[in-house]
């Protein structure tokens, strides 16, 4: 139960993205670094379980930003071949110096249909030149490139999802001051979650106080991973059934572990976590998309105006599913845009 929320409203850093990765405690995942040649203009984290090494978010030196929510849909039938993550993958990894729009890739990737039989998901992206106001023109209007098929970029960061029919179908945020968007495991626009509406209002709220109270920005990060560390996630209840209790999580926007021997819940060593009868956790131990699951990962991502970046991860558990002191598992980067 992911969630990434897009905010334009603080006045130094026109582009925030706040990330929970949500996952199996123990399913094998590099930590945010740059990435092996020939994508070591690529930053972020990956899977390390299938071989495609997929991410769910990811920046470049060239300001190409992706991330990807899944959410699953009843009755779709799911290649287990392909891996969603390797949809964000095609975007981060175009050569550094590759002219290819946001409109364009989305389009490649309907025509190719690689967006089917991956199961549902949403993959927010595009160049944050597009977002970042001090490329608008001097009439105070974007500067759009138009896309070989003739569809005008819009500004802002384009969402993609399993059911966009073609690039007329893009959802465009992002695209001007003082915006905040949240997208969990659902469609996006789907307001009946209430971490999406929570996120939203939180992270608008976080920024407004950050701003008055004139912070600096590694408090204006410790704010924020406070919205992320929001906890608002029901208890279990006894004889409660996980097809129930699963609704539960979209009202938290930070998931504790759950599946833990004693709290009432296991993880299947399947793509979704169910109860045992018993209470114990009965999920195979060698299976790393089984047992424990709970918020893994937090990202930060603020961009200012001159297009530096600042990318922080926060790693919340170890390889093998315990605590990590809250800050120890910190990792920063920070860079320039290139050809900002």
């Amino acid at each position: 139960m992911c969630i990434a929320i897009v905010t334009t409203a603080h006045p130094d850093y026109p582009f925030i993205l706040l990330n929970n990765r949500d996952e199996y405690l123990r399913r094998p995942t590099a930590p945010a670094q740059w990435w092996a040649p020939p994508h070591d203009h690529v930053l972020g984290g990956y899977d390390l379980h299938r071989p495609v090494h997929g991410t769910w978010l990811g920046i470049t030196r060239q300001g190409r930003l992706a991330c990807l929510t899944n959410f699953r849909e009843e009755g779709v039938v799911i290649c287990e071949e392909k891996s969603r993550g390797a949809i964000p993958n095609a975007w981060l990894k175009l050569a550094p110096n590759s002219t290819e729009s946001t409109a364009d890739f989305a389009q490649r990737l309907v025509d190719e249909e690689q967006v089917k039989g991956v199961g549902g998901f949403s993959l927010l992206y595009g160049r944050l030149q597009d977002v970042v106001s001090k490329h608008d023109d001097n009439d105070g209007h974007h500067a759009n490139g138009v896309s070989s098929n003739g569809v005008k970029d819009r500004k802002g960061l384009a969402i993609l999802s399993n059911r966009t029919p073609d690039v007329h179908g893009l959802i465009w945020v992002a695209g001007s001051p003082g915006e905040t968007h949240a997208l969990s495991n659902s469609h996006y626009g789907d307001n009946s979650w209430p971490k999406i509406v929570r996120g939203e209002e939180a992270t608008a709220a976080a920024v407004a106080a950050s701003v008055a109270a004139g912070e600096t920005r590694d408090q204006l990060l410790e704010r924020l991973f406070g919205v992320l560390s929001t906890d608002s996630l029901p208890k279990h209840q006894h004889g409660e059934s996980w097809e129930v209790y699963l609704r539960q999580l979209r009202n938290s926007i930070f998931i504790p572990d759950i599946g833990r021997e004693g709290d009432g819940t296991v993880a299947k060593p399947t793509d979704e976590i169910s109860f045992s009868k018993n209470g114990n956790e009965t999920a195979d131990a060698n299976v790393p998309t089984s047992g424990i699951y709970g918020t893994q990962r937090q990202s930060l991502v603020l961009v200012d105006r001159d297009g530096r970046v600042t990318f922080v991860e926060r790693s919340l558990f170890d390889a093998e599913g315990r605590p990590i002191g809250r800050g120890k598992g910190d990792q920063k980067f920070e860079f320039q845009i290139e050809d900002w």
